[in-house]
């Protein structure tokens, strides 16, 4: 479950910006569904984040994205590898490193990791963990340009091995490697409950939907459940598998190349099942039609995302999607949400983090305060990150539970919007 994620000096981010899932107790507002309780913490199940086109949505996502490579990678790098560095370009002479950190909880701990870097090295990295909101954090290893100062009651599997971290590699990673258990539960979060995709990239996630139906296990179930609902004309989905096919405009050598690489692998496809009708509206039969091909661009990113969304839901785990509603009809992605919000379809309290631009989904009937977030630029280009329950109105008040998110919005109370030129 993710608490807060923090970022500082990433693209169009230059100072230091927090996305809080940890709900604000001060609102009573969707207590019921939005809401859960994990480790005496009350957690959001969902988030959206808007702004205009280039305001740093999709940076915000990017820099998470970001650090789960930098986790995940660490291990592979060489000495003289470079790092991922990608700072704010519109300050001159900016050489400062780009800093992440999360919170998360895993077990019975809450754990916060981060660490700053720059193009060639790891300037400083840290991890603490506590067992309850109110309990003291416990220092395992600080990382700075001194050295690394480890705990050997809270961290022994980091004892002797501080000076053995290359400069370019985080400490966790080496821990891990060498077989440490708190960095292993660190490391493994990142691998398995912390899945960041793209809503405009979406035919990346085809191949494990795929797979993911082929299986026939009870979460493709669900899903197919889900597609019924939703009466997008086919009845069903079937897979099946072929012989990968030969392009025949290859040349002779590369054909042969193919066919020996795909030589025993069958690649997996899909079939959508529609009804057949008689001229008096009866059904009397059922066609299958190539999905990827018959189907919409915005059925087929329903599928492509069904796969990341029910794995999710099944494993409790946290799911950062930029461009929800990308292709898609508003009262789906409302849909989509509900799937998270709604205890009954998500018993697990998995997270749902998006980017949109959907404005009906700005509805207390819908989203809660603390769940509605913003990007806006500021007159240096650097992007601010604020929630609703953040803003100050003009005449000194909040907004209300009561009021109208989605017009409010568009006319600029809360910021946040393009600003269009007259001629």
């Amino acid at each position: 479950m993710l608490l807060e994620f923090t970022v500082e000096n990433y693209r169009s981010f230059y100072g230091k910006k927090t996305l809080v899932l940890e709900a604000d107790k001060a609102l009573k507002e969707c207590t019921e569904t939005n809401l859960f309780d994990y480790n005496k913490h009350t957690l959001l199940r969902s988030l959206a984040l808007y702004g205009a086109n280039s305001s740093g949505k999709s940076n915000l996502v990017s820099a998470m994205h970001a650090m789960a490579r930098c986790v995940l990678l660490s291990v592979k790098l060489n000495d003289n590898d470079e790092l991922e560095y990608d700072p704010f370009l519109l300050l001159k002479d900016n050489h400062h490193p780009t800093m992440f950190e999360i919170i998360f909880l895993k077990g019975e701990y809450c754990y916060r990791y981060g660490f700053r870097y720059n193009l060639e090295r790891i300037v400083e990295e840290w991890l603490f963990r506590k067992t309850t909101p109110r309990s003291k954090e416990q220092m395992m290893f600080v990382r700075n340009e001194e050295g690394i100062c480890v705990d050997e009651n809270n961290f022994p599997e980091g004892v002797g091995y501080e000076e053995k971290t290359n400069d370019n590699r985080l400490f966790l990673s080496l821990c891990q490697q060498l077989g440490g258990e708190i960095s292993r539960q660190v490391i493994s979060w990142f691998q398995s409950d912390f899945n960041v995709i793209s809503g405009l990239n979406n035919q990346q996630y085809r191949a494990y939907s795929k797979l993911f139906f082929h299986k026939k296990e009870s979460l493709s179930i669900d899903a197919l459940n889900f597609f019924q609902k939703l009466r997008l004309g086919f009845n069903n989905i079937l897979t099946h598998e072929e012989e990968p096919n030969v392009p025949q405009d290859l040349p002779l050598e590369l054909r042969a190349l193919f066919q020996r690489e795909t030589q025993g692998k069958k690649s997996i496809e899909l079939d959508s099942i529609h009804n057949v009708y008689s001229d008096k509206g009866k059904i009397v039969g059922t066609i299958n039609f190539s999905f990827e091909d018959r189907e919409s661009s915005g059925t087929n990113k329903l599928f492509d995302l069904s796969g990341p969304i029910f794995e999710t839901l099944f494993s409790g785990a946290v799911l950062v999607i930029d461009e929800l509603d990308a292709k898609m009809h508003p009262l789906i992605s409302q849909y989509i949400i509900e799937l998270f919000n709604n205890p009954e379809t998500n018993p697990k309290n998995a997270q749902l983090i998006f980017t949109t631009h959907d404005t009906h989904l700005l509805s207390q009937k819908i989203l809660r305060r603390d769940q509605i977030w913003f990007t806006e630029k500021d007159s240096k280009e650097q992007t601010d990150l604020y929630s609703l329950i953040d803003i100050v109105l003009p005449d000194g008040t909040k907004p209300r539970n009561d009021a109208n998110y989605e017009k409010n919005y568009i006319t600029g109370r809360y910021g946040a919007i393009p600003y269009i030129l007259n001629d």
